[in-house]
């Protein structure tokens, strides 16, 4: 039996909305495929993310045999530039333009900087590699140059795309947005990593170089195409004309004099610290202690990247219900408590498998943090100036995952060494101590977040949200 025509439209506009990933995100202003294509910086993000962390992390260091504190610190080069972050975005706010953009500016200049990092680092590598007779300082100060340029071109691109996404979207259709826009840069970074594996399995020098060059192809494409009619042109609002606007000085000075936004901004270190500290232990923890073989550990990033998108999805339709986006946050943090508590549990009982459900739940757990806090950070201002707070959220965030996993290697190599010498007991004698001291931290770590972002929940409905009448950000509530 046919349904007539006007029914079968009908339900299948329901279903649409129903089971396609995020279709509940358009609207008529904002439709799906606009919305995806704004989302393509997000893609490249995360495939420069991969790119750099995993695959070129790995070459330099295994194939190349670049020296592994070296590479550290050239994959750290981004964090140079990640507090730089909350001074993009306020210039995307107030930027002077004949043409009458503010924020298509900065995603282009980003996208050349991440296109020149990733132009220049083929050739850096082949100096690297002491072929060619040059100078390995050459190489050594090449590739530290090309990392500089891809992170500060990640900072820029990312802080400008968001405040453009938060510009283009409504209030109402904000957390589908930014679920929307967390999605696409864990999309980037899987779906890369499988790419890149995939074509570097016949690995060669000429392999990597075209690998690399594809990258930075595919960089200015996608991000070309994201921005293609994205922001519409305002003269009167980029117009240089006396309009009163503070230096970055001011408006920084008066962002941070409010107490609760730098509640806020410490909360979302503490949680991004307490999260990113078993980044590069998850994995070395389940081969080392729990013996599982590399193809096991590595199934360990797609549940951490199914548990996010859980999380994703499910923090979305939780906050245009109304939920507090800080009391979501805080939501995370306390998931993340009995996520940690399985990690630890599973080295003395010998269960792979609870290990296996720890690492969804921490995936769960981070996902459902991230994007509270960046929805109120997306929230804070409705008169087209959050690139401020947005990157000053992008500056904290960054910089806590820095620094989290640079302590978490040095604390888990000090306390393992002091523990198989004996210094810290007969018990304690066992490689698990010195992971298990990481994710101790990171129970703590979560408590002290949870002390800080409680008093930024509301038990109404109303959002958290940071307002300044003069600055035009919104303010936590207490």
């Amino acid at each position: 039996m046919n349904m007539p025509a006007g029914k079968q439209v009908r339900f299948w506009m329901r279903v649409g909305l129903r089971f396609l990933p995020f279709a509940d995100a358009a609207t008529k202003e904002l439709p799906l495929l606009r919305l995806l294509r704004l989302s393509l910086f997000q893609v490249t993000v995360g495939m420069a993310i991969t790119l750099t962390i995993g695959t070129l992390n790995r070459v330099m260091i295994v194939e190349l045999g670049v020296s592994t504190s070296l590479v550290s610190l050239m994959v750290a080069m981004p964090l140079l530039v990640a507090p730089l972050r909350a001074l993009v975005g306020f210039k995307s706010d107030t930027h002077r333009s004949v043409l009458g953009w503010r924020r298509v500016p900065y995603i282009w200049f980003g996208t050349l900087l991440q296109f020149g990092g990733l132009a220049i680092m083929p050739f850096a590598l082949l100096v690297l590699s002491g072929d060619n007779g040059a100078p390995v300082m050459a190489g050594q100060v090449a590739a530290a140059l090309a990392f500089l340029l891809i992170g500060a071109g990640m900072q820029m691109t990312q802080t400008a795309g968001l405040a453009l996404a938060t510009d283009l979207s409504t209030d109402v259709m904000r957390p589908r947005v930014v679920a929307l826009m967390y999605s696409m840069l864990l999309i980037g970074m899987v779906v890369s990593g499988f790419v890149f594996g995939l074509l570097l399995t016949s690995f060669s020098a000429l392999r990597l170089i075209q690998v690399i060059q594809g990258a930075a192809a595919l960089t200015m494409i996608a991000n070309v195409l994201a921005l293609w009619k994205q922001e519409a042109r305002n003269p009167a609002l980029t117009a240089k004309g006396g309009d009163g606007r503070r230096s970055f000085k001011d408006a920084w000075r008066l962002f941070t004099s409010l107490a609760n936004t730098k509640r806020f901004l410490v909360a979302t270190g503490l949680g991004t610290v307490a999260f990113a500290m078993q980044d590069t232990l998850l994995e070395p923890y389940g081969g080392e202690i729990l013996h599982l073989e590399v193809s096991q550990t590595t199934v360990l990033t797609a549940l951490m990247a199914g548990g996010a998108l859980a999380a994703f999805g499910l923090a979305a339709r939780s906050l245009m219900r109304g939920q507090d986006p800080c009391r979501l946050a805080g939501y995370g943090a306390v998931w993340g408590l009995p996520a940690f508590a399985m990690v630890l549990l599973a080295a003395p009982l010998e269960s792979p498998p609870l290990f296996c459900l720890g690492a969804t739940l921490i995936g769960f757990a981070s996902g459902q943090f991230s994007v509270g806090t960046l929805t109120a950070a997306m929230g804070l201002d409705p008169e087209g100036r959050s690139g401020l707070a947005l990157g000053a959220w992008g500056a904290v965030q960054a910089v806590g995952s820095g620094i989290a996993i640079s302590l978490a290697g040095m604390i888990r190599d000090l306390v393992s060494f002091l523990a198989m010498h004996g210094d810290l007991g007969s018990t304690l004698t066992s490689n698990a101590t010195g992971y298990g001291s990481v994710y101790y931290i990171e129970i703590l770590l979560l408590f002290a977040a949870l002390i800080v972002i409680g008093p930024l929940s509301r038990h109404s409905r109303e959002k958290c949200s940071l307002r300044s009448d003069d600055l035009g950000l919104a303010q936590l509530p207490i």
